[in-house]
């Protein structure tokens, strides 16, 4: 029974030793393994990227820029009478000429051509009256206070028919400049008030443009200055000039108002014509171009990777114009610099970087060579060996 029970202790005993030591190899391999993975996940922080470089350098830039702008006529306005009254003829022609100053409307006047044959009336009896007055008073049968208040008399009623002639002319509507009459909206026998629109009159022999342009373009705007503008339908590109612009831009989509003459003329020119207004900057032979890929939008600035020492350096640029593959850098690069083109989500600031390959200004790229990278600029920072 003895030997039994010592057996059994026995058994117990080796089984725990077993155990322990098969824990404590578990142990040993976990705690290796995390060391392995710490150590690879410290080799992947360092590892350095391959990217794509790009070399900045100055080129020739034309600038220019297309906005979509109206055509309105040179002077435009509508026809409302002065007076309120009854229209007894109407000398409108529905789209046709006329000239400064003809009538177009006539309106109800006999009380006031009865009220000015009174006064007509009036004035022939004082006129006389002074010449009577001026007899007696060379003799002396008045005195000169009679005299002077007759001539007061004569020339209130001189007044009176200025007055009166002043609003026989406010009855009759003319044109306010040569022009072409629009439809009219009233009939003989109408009743109209300064509030009734009679017609609107156009001067079309000469037309404006009307367009806006973005707010970084405002200070490059200026008087006299010639923009191309074209219509809808039409081939035939027309010269403006500018006139004015407005003296602020607008708040709510920060552009800036402009307005210019049209010279010459195009028969599908019309007011209210919609119209693509083509501005020319000019040329600039010292643009910093990169290309589209390289840049960062983000939600307060733009931003470039530079290659500076083998090391990714994140610089805040300001851009300029753009075509489908390159964009202007007006501030933050600089010629020589070394911008790098691919991958920029992989990338944080001071990162380790190689360049491979470099993008050539048409677009091809080319793998950097050991024997080439001497060749490089001193500035961009490609270890020689």
């Amino acid at each position: 029974m003895v030997k039994r029970l010592i057996g059994f202790s026995l058994a117990i005993f080796s089984v725990l030793i077993l155990f322990s030591c098969s824990s404590k190899k578990k142990s040993d391999s976990s705690a290796g393994g995390a060391g392995g993975a710490g150590g690879k996940g410290a080799r992947n922080r360092n590892m350095t990227l391959s990217v794509e470089g790009y070399v900045v350098k100055p080129s020739t830039v034309s600038e220019s820029l297309e906005v979509p702008g109206n055509i309105l006529p040179f002077e435009s306005t509508e026809l409302h009478p002065e007076v309120s009254g009854r229209v007894v003829s109407i000398n409108i022609k529905e789209g046709s000429y006329v000239k400064k100053g003809s009538p177009l409307v006539k309106l109800f006047d006999g009380d006031l051509q009865a009220q000015l044959k009174k006064l007509q009336v009036q004035l022939s009896i004082s006129q006389k009256t002074i010449e009577r007055y001026g007899e007696l008073l060379k003799i002396q049968g008045i005195s000169q206070q009679e005299y002077d208040l007759a001539t007061l008399d004569a020339n209130n009623i001189r007044a009176d028919i200025d007055i009166i002639n002043t609003n026989i002319a406010r009855t009759v509507i003319r044109a306010p400049f040569n022009g072409r009459i629009g439809l009219r909206g009233i009939s003989t026998g109408a009743y109209v008030t300064p509030a009734s629109i009679v017609a609107t009159i156009q001067q079309v022999d000469q037309l404006k443009l009307e367009f806006s342009v973005p707010e970084k373009y405002s200070s490059r705007i200026k008087p006299g200055q010639s923009v191309s503008v074209q219509v809808e339908g039409s081939q035939k590109h027309l010269l403006a000039k500018i006139m004015a612009t407005e003296g602020s831009v607008t708040q709510t989509n920060r552009s800036l108002m402009v307005r210019a003459v049209v010279i010459g003329n195009d028969p599908k020119m019309i007011p209210g014509a919609f119209s693509k207004v083509n501005l020319d900057f000019g040329e600039d032979p010292n643009a910093l171009l990169i290309p589209t890929q390289a840049v960062i939008p983000g939600a307060r600035n733009k931003q470039v990777i530079l290659y500076k020492g083998g090391k990714a350096d994140f610089t805040v640029v300001t851009t300029g114009v753009r075509d489908s593959a390159r964009v202007q850098i007006t501030d933050g690069v600089v010629a020589g610099d070394t911008v790098i083109t691919t991958g920029l989500l992989a990338l944080k600031p001071n990162a380790s970087v190689k360049i491979a390959r470099m993008r050539q200004p048409d677009g091809t790229v080319k793998p950097v060579q050991k024997s080439a990278k001497d060749s490089l600029p001193t500035n961009s920072g490609v270890s020689r060996k």
